[in-house]
Order: structure tokens, then C-alpha cells, then sequence
């Protein structure tokens, strides 16, 4: 049986989260483990790695570096070994060089570019919170049944300006584009919460815990 392993940092909506891989795992006839661990050795074994993420950036990254070990156990699993990773909202942001949310904090580095605030407009909410339409940029496995026009659930205040256009496989419009979806390599990121889009999400859940790379 694989492990699908949901880093809790004290920073994730876990409980939705794990539901939402479970049932995802299942409804692709999957023999996988959906574990939540708090501890760096519990990457060791897995087979996908997930960093969900709520909140502010730095309280974030204050919350990898707070487990003893993570952030090491983290660079060797994803980066060295290559072990299928993705990160949701925070935990995507944190793939990012920098975070620019109220103070400068340094990200994970793994993708080029950094985390900015969404520019104001006149009649703009912010943080955006809702449903929006991703348009899908570049065909991508983890995007296979996702398509432009499909609905997604957002709850965020700044964006991932991701410095290679390459990187950034869909976006949605908000005040100009914003990064929906970013990857390269092993790794894929979401802005939007896909435990919290329905079908599309669980499609994606789906896709990401199929995904060969």
C-alpha cells in the first residue's frame, strides 16, 4: 500500500483535507494510505507528499521551521528523491522564494518568484474569497478533466507572481491574472483549495494521487 502523507505544521485545514484525499483515493480504486503526521520521519516512506497552508506566510514558514527536521526532510524527499509534492494555498506559496505578506520571509525556494499582495481595484474584495473560473494554461497530468471555465474555491488575500511563465499551468482573473496553478518537475501547487471545490477539486486530488511524474 502507498502513504500519501499531509504535513500537519499547525498550519492546515487537515480534517477537510484528509477527508477529501481519502475520498479521492477511493473513488480512483486506489490502495493508499491518507495519513496526517506532524513529525519530519514520517516523510521518509511516503509516496506523495501534501503541504496544505492557512494564514499568514511567515506565521507559515514559522510553522515548518517550528517542526525539528521538516524543512530538511522536506528538501530531500521533494527535491533529491523527487516524490510527487503539492502544495495547497499557503503550502503553495511556500514553494515560492519569498513571501511579501507584511514583512519579507523566505520561502521554500523551489520555484522562482514571490509572494505579493493582490493589487486593490475599485470594488474588489479582498481577500478574495469564493468561486472563480480557472483557465487552464498548459496541459498538465494533475489537469487531465479540469477545464477553462470550471469552478474553484479561493480564500487569499496575496498571490504567487511566479517569475517563469512556464511554471504558472492555470490561472484565474482577478484584478489581472493570478497563478491558480504552478508546477515543474515533481511538484504542483494550487492557490484555490481543492478539498473545498467539489468535483473538480476531488478530480484534481485525484489526478495529483495517480500522478507518475
Amino acid at each position: 500500500m502507498q502513504r500519501c502523507v499531509i504535513i500537519d505544521y499547525g498550519s492546515g485545514n487537515l480534517r477537510s483535507a484528509a477527508k477529501a484525499f481519502e475520498r479521492a483515493a477511493i473513488e480512483a480504486g486506489l490502495d493508499m494510505a491518507i495519513e496526517v503526521a506532524n513529525q519530519a520521519a514520517a516523510l521518509k516512506h511516503a509516496d506523495r507528499i501534501v503541504l496544505p497552508g492557512v494564514g499568514a506566510f511567515a506565521d507559515c514558514r514559522r510553522g515548518l521551521d517550528g517542526v525539528d527536521g521538516l524543512v530538511e526532510a522536506l528538501q530531500q524527499r521533494v527535491i533529491r528523491d523527487a516524490v510527487p509534492f503539492i502544495g495547497i494555498c499557503v503550502g503553495m506559496q511556500l514553494m515560492a522564494e519569498r513571501g511579501l505578506e507584511f514583512e519579507t520571509s523566505t520561502g521554500l525556494g523551489w520555484l522562482k518568484g514571490d509572494v505579493v499582495t493582490i493589487p486593490p481595484a475599485p470594488g474588489l474584495k479582498i481577500p478574495h474569497m469564493g468561486w472563480n473560473d480557472i483557465e487552464v494554461r498548459m496541459a498538465h497530468p494533475v489537469l487531465n478533466g479540469v477545464a477553462t471555465g470550471d469552478h474553484i474555491y479561493f480564500v487569499h488575500s496575496f498571490k504567487f507572481a511566479a517569475s517563469d511563465p512556464a511554471e504558472i499551468l492555470a490561472t484565474v482573473e482577478y484584478n489581472g491574472p493570478v497563478a491558480a496553478v504552478v508546477g515543474r518537475d515533481n511538484m504542483v501547487g494550487t492557490q484555490f483549495h481543492p478539498e473545498k471545490s467539489q468535483a473538480v477539486g476531488l478530480k484534481l486530488i485525484g489526478n495529483f494521487l495517480q500522478w507518475r511524474p
